[in-house]
């Protein structure tokens, strides 16, 4: 529950702070005093995104801070999931920044909007008198009857099957697409694909291709010179290696003298050795050097055919072409695979289909199971409440078709009088008559979900006299098990409270500020007593306050 709240710097509020106590507690004023601001402040409390301009002073921060007694409902596990440190006292703050920004705070942890929202929905309902209108959405409705049958974790469950079988239509659609369009493309595709299998790409085989071209052009050339290296390093007297080998046998007959003619012995030698292999090599060379006019037409034909391919796909290395020749595999594989593919999506889509059909059965039941009390609990409310001739009916249809919260149609109907005909709730029922309907909704609601606090702004909108008498009635037993804060220009209403809070406007010396005190004994006489007869309070006025006090 909200133990205290303390407002600085926001809108009319210069600095207020209530200290509120467990059950029933009453907000009055006039209207335009500030009671919308006070709420607008609480809202911040539950993660609504702030607005710098509701700062009053722009040079000093806002700040507005509650303290939530929690002990009592079990919210350990909320706080580890939000990584927050849980205290049974626990504080939330909201600060405005003069610069614009704002931050927030759960017990001096700096936290984010998400974490005040998901905390928030356990600690506090405010009821606008906007939300009263909300009766006949049908978003709205579904929340009571889910709320009331517990399918919280069930719809969760429900909406990531959902997600995936989104997910899955989507690959399907985008395979018949990849399809449609491969099946347009397929047969230039294939032939663009043979094209470039028949050409037996290989790395590498384009330098390969082009020195095998060279070497088969220039056989004269190579004949000749191959030859005359040979002979220039093999001929037996002027030949470099004869003349090598007796620059070899002078250096060996003095390479005991020193280690330098050793060393230079030794090189020798080496290189002798080497240019033995060279002249091999050459004639090997040599012996292989043939003129093949038929190899030559060969291989510029292979070459002509990369070439053309290079220039018919705008690259310029056989490598590219591969890369491009892989892509078109793809493509025709895709429409010659596209039907298994498709197939094989289907299947998927159809189990995912079953999946949620049976989780979507599952709520339907759960929802159908709680209508019955709950209609028979707003009929006795509506009863004690002036409408003793209304009768709800909830109707619940499941469809083929998969909703973000199942598969059914729900609607409220209702007939506010004896032998009258039902219609939707928002159009049969009267403003008054809406508020009533409300109430009836929050006071069951309020016993299933143990929700701390529940505050209402004029819930009490269209009704007066007896009813409003009821209503407070009604007010009162939900403040025996949880806290309930009432704003109401009802004073049979306001008797009901066992605190209470009266905000108001006052002039200070350049502004009007917002304030709010706590009323007790005779303040609450004389409050009652003016919203009873107005600013002049008469003496009958003032015995009715008491006996509504009492």
């Amino acid at each position: 529950m909200l133990t205290t709240l303390s407002i600085k710097n926001y809108a009319l509020i210069e600095d207020i702070q209530m200290n509120l106590q467990s059950g029933f507690t009453i907000i009055t004023g006039e209207t335009g005093a500030g009671k919308s601001i006070m709420l607008g402040a609480l809202s911040l409390l539950l993660g609504k995104r702030a607005d710098f301009s509701a700062i009053r002073d722009q040079d000093k921060k806002c700040v507005i801070e509650g303290t939530f007694n929690i002990a009592p409902y079990e919210l350990q596990s909320l706080f580890a999931a939000e990584d927050l440190d849980y205290e049974s006292q626990t504080i939330i703050r909201r600060e405005i920044l003069p610069s614009g920004k704002s931050r927030a705070f759960i017990n001096d942890t700096p936290a984010n909007l998400s974490s005040l929202q998901v905390l928030g929905e356990r600690l506090l309902d405010i009821h606008s008198q906007h939300e009263t209108l909300s009766l006949g959405d049908n978003d709205y409705q579904f929340l009571v009857i889910d709320s009331l049958a517990k399918n919280s974790e069930e719809i969760k469950a429900y909406r990531e099957s959902l997600k995936e079988l989104k997910k899955l239509q989507k690959q399907l659609h985008d395979l018949k697409e990849e399809q449609a369009q491969a099946t347009k493309e397929y047969d230039y595709n294939l032939f663009l694909l043979t094209e470039l299998q028949q050409a037996k790409l290989a790395a590498g085989m384009q330098e390969e291709l082009e020195e095998r071209y060279e070497e088969l052009s220039n056989v004269e050339q190579l004949t000749e010179q191959l030859g005359s290296a040979v002979n220039y390093i093999q001929q037996e007297e002027i030949g470099a290696a004869a003349a090598l080998k007796e620059a070899r046998n002078n250096l060996q007959r003095i390479a005991g003298i020193s280690t330098t003619y050793q060393q230079l012995y030794e090189r020798l030698q080496s290189v002798n050795i080497e240019l033995d292999d060279i002249a091999v090599e050459l004639e090997t060379s040599l012996d292989k050097v043939e003129a093949n006019p038929e190899e030559l037409a060969q291989v510029n034909d292979k070459l002509q055919v990369l070439y053309n391919l290079q220039k018919k796909h705008m690259v310029s290395t056989v490598e590219e072409l591969k890369q491009i020749q892989d892509e078109l595999a793809q493509k025709v594989s895709v429409s010659e695979n596209a039907d298994a593919e498709i197939e094989k999506a289907e299947k998927a889509i159809s189990l995912q289909k079953e999946k949620l059909r049976v989780q979507a059965n599952k709520i339907h039941a759960s929802r159908k199971a709680v209508i019955p009390k709950f209609i028979k609990e707003i009929e006795t409310i509506l009863a004690d409440l002036g409408m003793p001739n209304a009768t709800l009916k909830i109707e619940l249809e499941p469809q083929e078709e998969f909703f973000p919260n199942g598969h059914d149609k729900l609607n409220w109907l209702l007939s506010a009088n004896k032998g009258g005909s039902y219609n939707d709730i928002k159009k049969a029922a009267s403003g008054g008559e809406l508020s009533r309907i409300m109430l009836a909704v929050k006071s069951i609601l309020a016993t299933y979900s143990k929700l701390p606090t529940i505050i209402f702004d004029e819930i009490d909108t269209g009704v007066s006299g007896d009813i409003a008498q009821k209503m407070a009635g009604i007010l009162q037993k939900m403040g025996n098990v949880m806290q309930v804060i009432a704003i109401t220009h009802l004073p049979q209403i306001a008797g009901k409270g066992g605190s209470h809070f009266k905000i108001y406007k006052e002039d200070a010396a350049h502004s009007t500020i917002t304030n709010i005190k706590e009323l007790k004994g005779e303040e609450r006489v004389e409050e009652l007593a003016m919203m009873l007869g107005g600013k002049n309070i008469s003496d009958s006025a003032v015995a009715h306050a008491k006996a509504l006090l009492n």
